[in-house]
């Protein structure tokens, strides 16, 4: 096998576990959904996330708010956000979502505040802690999500 088909191997695996990972985040908002504990579950993340948000932009490797945005995307492929610079801070627009997508297939449940919103907000505000975060919208319910950020 060369070196570039090894390379080619290895993104399709990346990809089999980003899919694999977003349809399993998806399958849990299903539940959380159907059990009725999902509004519970979203709110008990979002206070963990808000009080332990340096921590995990340290482990994302996020130094700067809009790499909150950046590194997941990145990290996870879940999401084609692409981020601006705005002139008090950025713009944030995804116009797909794996997570998104698979959720809607399987039922009336977004995953957009628990697995995205939140964890993204609690990044940029581990790093930023007097930064604003702003949803306008969410592929959820708009044909964009997009976020801003006032730095």
């Amino acid at each position: 096998m060369t070196d570039e088909e090894k390379i080619t191997a290895l993104e399709q695996k990346v990809k089999t576990l980003q899919l694999t990972y977003a349809a399993a985040l998806a399958d849990a908002v299903a539940r959380y959904g159907n059990e009725g504990i999902l509004d519970k579950i979203t709110e008990q993340k979002r206070a963990e996330q808000t009080k332990n948000g340096a921590s995990l932009a340290a482990r994302l490797g996020v130094t700067e708010p809009k790499q909150a945005i950046e590194n997941t995307r990145d990290t996870f492929g879940c999401a084609n956000f692409t981020c601006a610079d705005t002139p008090n801070g950025f713009e944030a627009v995804a116009t797909s979502c794996t997570l998104c997508a698979i959720s809607k297939r399987l039922g009336k449940f977004s995953p957009c505040q628990l697995f995205c919103l939140s964890p993204f907000e609690a990044m940029i505000r581990g790093v930023s802690p007097d930064a604003e975060v702003n949803v306008v919208s969410t592929l959820w319910d708009s044909e964009k999500c997009v976020i801003r950020a006032k730095i």
